[in-house]
């Protein structure tokens, strides 16, 4: 009784939602069915085709390679701040911590929209930073969404920036926890601090480490926002992820039923991912 408000809830905002996009894939609801009402079940033809879309696969593939490059910067930037927050004094440390949660608390598209504002040719900060230093030519007039390196590159930034405050704040709760013993014998035996992050407090951060790792895949895999508001899954499709081709074939052609196929499996693959954070969850010995 007392948990059932919530789950009317969770009924009404997820399961409904996910119900319609689950039925709407076997649809061939399109922009004809938001005005008259009328489409027509097609069965399995939406993920036949979809499975047989040459630009879905492509779009996959980016994902997956964009979703690595973007976790892996996340997750190494955050053990080095991490780490370097146990080497500061109380005033820094505080310091830095509350800059961390203020960059976290940044809500994304609001971020995102400055972000794309500080690479914007003729006006845009980062175009006149690098102009002074330079190193490469005059990059005043330089169109970073123009080039599909150059917008990887800012959306890569961006998104890092944005996932670096709660990596490195969950792994400096962990590292503040390694036994003080084992750190000080290991500097008796004569170890390098390297060999002593590697070996000693490396291995109580596995757990910790392999959780945000996890999470930072799922996250990241469906990242939108940043994307869309920066490059629109340009130039052409070269920053185009699943995301992006879910909205552009849904909201943008206006093949619904197609959109919600795509969605389907990517959801399918989301949940995948998510079976193994809450394995991995269960077996850390933390509550659910």
């Amino acid at each position: 009784m007392l948990l059932s408000p919530a789950c009317l809830v969770l009924a009404v905002v997820t399961l409904a939602p996910i119900g319609f996009l689950v039925a709407t894939s076997f649809t061939d609801y399109n922009q004809r069915t938001l005005f008259t009402g009328e489409y027509a079940n097609v069965g399995l033809q939406q993920y036949t085709e979809l499975l047989a879309d040459n630009a879905f696969w492509v779009s996959l593939l980016r994902t997956v390679i964009f979703t690595a490059a973007m976790v892996a910067g996340s997750v190494l930037i955050g053990m080095g701040v991490s780490h370097l927050l146990t080497r500061l004094g109380r005033g820094w440390r505080y310091t830095v911590t509350v800059v961390l949660i203020v960059a976290w608390a940044m809500p994304n598209v609001a971020s995102s929209l400055v972000w794309n504002w500080l690479f914007q040719p003729g006006y845009g900060i980062a175009n006149w930073a690098l102009a002074r230093l330079g190193v490469f030519g005059d990059t005043t007039s330089l169109n970073w969404a123009q080039d599909p390196t150059l917008a990887y590159l800012a959306i890569w930034l961006l998104i890092v920036w944005q996932a670096v405050p709660f990596i490195a704040l969950t792994l400096n709760a962990a590292e503040t926890q390694v036994p003080t013993e084992y750190l000080e014998a290991a500097r008796l035996d004569g170890a390098s601090e390297y060999a002593i992050y590697r070996i000693v407090t490396l291995n109580h951060l596995r757990p910790t480490l392999l959780l945000v790792t996890i999470l930072s895949v799922i996250w990241d895999y469906n990242v939108f926002n940043q994307i869309w508001l920066i490059s629109r899954g340009g130039p052409g499709d070269a920053t185009s992820t699943l995301g992006v081709f879910t909205y552009k074939t849904a909201f943008v052609g206006f093949h619904i039923g197609h959109g919600a196929a795509v969605s389907v499996v990517t959801t399918l693959i989301l949940l995948g991912l998510t079976a193994v954070y809450i394995r991995n969850l269960l077996k850390s010995g933390e509550d659910l």
